[in-house]
């Protein structure tokens, strides 16, 4: 555990420990902490690889291939658990106790490009009936919120900049791969509030 943790202190003062940015991606503090990321990037994943392989048969959204749609996934993952730790990284470099662990930037990421693909999916949240699926693109404005405003309070021992961050770099890179991923989506979603206005 110890050797593995992102500790911005020990990094920012010994730069062969860089390995520490993808390392703590695949520790938890628990199984609690495991299960729910791996039950939201299981929810995600088989969409968002599909799509990439596949396509999905939307103009401009052409998928690309097994090998293809799979090394972009792994770098929309893999990537999501580096780059949503940088901003850690620079806010907590000179606090000597402080680390981060898990698999949650990378888990956003790929949420979030599946929020892009299929924005209006409905989100179901463990707990709470099936009648109440908030669909993907509201969910993803509130997910954003809610990780922007409890990263600022930093009151609870949950790195919310790693949401935060890992969902804008799911997004941002869903629409370099396809960028026709960002018209489909505002067509899904302006079709969706003229059926509700």
């Amino acid at each position: 555990m110890e050797s593995w943790i992102l500790r911005p202190y020990r990094i920012a003062r010994d730069h062969s420990q860089w390995y520490r940015f993808l390392t703590s991606g695949f520790l938890h503090a628990d199984w609690g902490h495991l299960f729910f990321n791996m039950i939201a990037f299981y929810s995600f994943g088989g969409l968002v690889l599909s799509v990439l392989a596949n396509g999905t048969g939307a103009p401009g959204l052409d998928g690309f291939g097994g090998i293809g749609g799979i090394w972009r996934f792994l770098l929309l993952y893999l990537g999501g658990i580096i780059v949503s730790d940088i901003p850690t990284y620079f806010r907590h470099r000179d606090d000597r106790s402080y680390g981060s662990l898990g698999a949650s930037g990378g888990v956003a990421s790929v949420l979030f490009a599946g929020v892009v693909f299929a924005p209006l999916n409905k989100i179901y949240l463990m707990f709470l009936p099936p009648q109440l699926g908030i669909p993907g693109f509201i969910f993803g404005f509130l997910y954003l919120a809610y990780s922007y405003y409890q990263g600022r309070r930093q009151g609870d021992n949950i790195n919310h900049d790693a949401h935060f961050y890992g969902a804008l770099y799911g997004v941002v890179l869903t629409l370099i791969f396809m960028p026709q991923a960002g018209i489909e989506f505002a067509r899904q979603i302006s079709t969706f509030l003229k059926t509700i206005i």
